[in-house]
């Protein structure tokens, strides 16, 4: 489990392919930048932008993780060498300043409109139509990681819509700030908005 609040951001460096063919995965080397790794072992999981991943090597600098062809089909900005969003799974007692966060990426996003609104950024993404019934005003998602409040929604035939508002100081701390229109994004919806949905559709089906 995550909370959405970005510890670091690090680049990944290395792209190194695991087989030959259309469904080969990759092996990524990140350079942790300021992210912590006194208390990071072989096997533990660190979010790469919004994505869970299991340690598989430690290195002077960072970490690898092996990322299969099915996660790379499914998220957006694990295949080259740019920076990323890293969060280290939750301890017990650790401190929940964004939400729940699962790490497994709902669906993948394009960015619309991104512009300074006053003091702050306006982020405007396009959802995919089948995660609108997960997006609510006011309601939380992750975006690259990134536990962000949603400010407004709007549905069409052929997406969902939303807006969001950020401060300079999450722009400054992670990678949002290199986002631009036509960006692909990984998101999350809210956790207990999916187990909300699987109630209510069970109970219809009875």
């Amino acid at each position: 489990m995550f909370t959405g609040i970005v510890t670091a951001t690090g680049r990944i460096t290395l792209v190194m392919p695991q087989g030959e063919g259309n469904d080969a995965g990759v092996r990524l080397h990140i350079d942790a930048g300021g992210l912590p790794m006194d208390d990071v072992a072989e096997g533990d999981s660190i979010a790469l932008n919004g994505a869970c991943m299991t340690v598989v090597e430690k290195t002077r600098n960072g970490f690898m993780v092996d990322v299969s062809r099915e996660s790379l089909n499914r998220t957006s900005g694990l295949d080259g060498m740019h920076e990323v969003n890293l969060e280290k799974a939750l301890r017990v007692g650790d401190y929940l300043g964004g939400h729940l966060v699962a790490g497994h990426v709902d669906g993948i996003g394009t960015v619309s409109r991104f512009e300074p609104a006053g003091e702050s950024w306006e982020l405007v993404i396009d959802a995919p139509k089948e995660m609108a019934k997960f997006i609510a005003y006011k309601g939380s998602i992750a975006v690259n990681g990134v536990s962000l409040t949603i400010n407004r929604v709007e549905d069409t035939a052929a997406i969902c819509r939303f807006s969001m508002n950020l401060i300079p100081h999450t722009l400054a701390v992670t990678t949002l700030k290199n986002l631009s229109v036509g960006t692909s994004v990984n998101l999350e919806v809210d956790l207990i908005g999916r187990y909300v949905e699987r109630m209510l559709s069970f109970s219809s089906n009875q």
